[in-house]
């Protein structure tokens, strides 16, 4: 996907908990005055911590859970609350705007090490950001009532069309809903009780998102989906975090090879 905001969502700074003994320093205490995270060989914010920001809620992906001992849940969170296991760090989750996300802007900011918000991998993405290797295929896919009447992008015309900001939902939207007339929204938690609400008439965004929606209220159906070849990424400050990306990159491979990274797929995506 790639989704989300212009939004200027304060970031709120959430719970961290230990997933993991922190086994990344070299046993000597770093002087006083260094940079945080010098010694972990990963550069990162808090010393033996990933902080990751995220643009929440964007279920099945991202989504607030008071059961979990982070507060979130989701596709992205199990997977990234995995992976830094594999590499013996604590996680701790900040909530973002998605467009700062995927502008860069709040990673050179050095708001957070990473960003895990069911981010698409782009070209244009790629000047202001480093990706992880792909860790999900998506499509898109387009949301209306059950009774709408709507049965594809083409009966779109003087309809009215929810997006994300920022999104390939949107680009994808804007270049083939001919005649709709689009509004931009922050996040799917905008998209979704405006759909409800009658001010839209459909959600064009990523399917998982919308699946989600179907199995919640059967007054709404996915009448189309659209495969655009996008993968989703983890995504990192440019030129930055060079040996995190890649120690990222060696823990997926890792949970990959062990069954870990199906059976939390599974837990997400499995067939009803």
């Amino acid at each position: 996907m790639q989704r989300r905001p212009a939004l200027s969502l304060g970031l709120a700074a959430i719970a961290a908990v230990t997933l993991t003994l922190a086994g990344c320093g070299s046993g000597e205490s770093a002087p006083a005055g260094d940079t945080p995270g010098a010694d972990d060989g990963y550069a990162l914010i808090k010393d033996g911590t990933l902080t990751v920001c995220s643009d929440i809620p964007y279920p099945p992906f991202e989504f607030e859970d008071p059961s979990s001992e982070l507060g979130y849940s989701g596709f992205d969170i199990d997977l990234l609350s995995a992976i830094a296991a594999e590499l013996d760090l604590d996680i701790a989750v900040q909530v973002s705007g998605f467009d700062g996300l995927q502008s860069g802007t709040v990673l050179v900011a050095g708001q957070c090490d990473m960003a895990a918000s069911a981010m698409t991998i782009t070209d244009k993405r790629k000047a202001n950001l480093d990706f992880s290797d792909p860790y999900y295929d998506s499509l898109q896919s387009l949301l209306v009532r059950a009774d709408s009447g709507i049965t594809g992008i083409g009966d779109l015309a003087g309809k009215n069309v929810g997006v994300q900001q920022g999104t390939t939902g949107e680009i994808y939207a804007t270049e083939h809903a001919e005649g709709a007339n689009l509004t931009q929204y922050p996040s799917d938690g905008e998209l979704w009780p405006a759909i409800q609400a009658g001010q839209i008439d459909a959600i064009l965004q990523d399917q998982p998102v919308n699946i989600e929606h179907e199995r919640a209220d059967s007054d709404y159906t996915i009448v189309e989906e659209y495969d655009t070849d996008e993968q989703y990424g983890f995504a990192f400050a440019k030129g930055e975090k060079d040996a995190l990306r890649e120690a990222i990159n060696k823990a997926l491979a890792q949970l990959r090879d062990s069954g870990e990274y199906q059976k939390i797929y599974d837990k997400y995506f499995s067939a009803e």
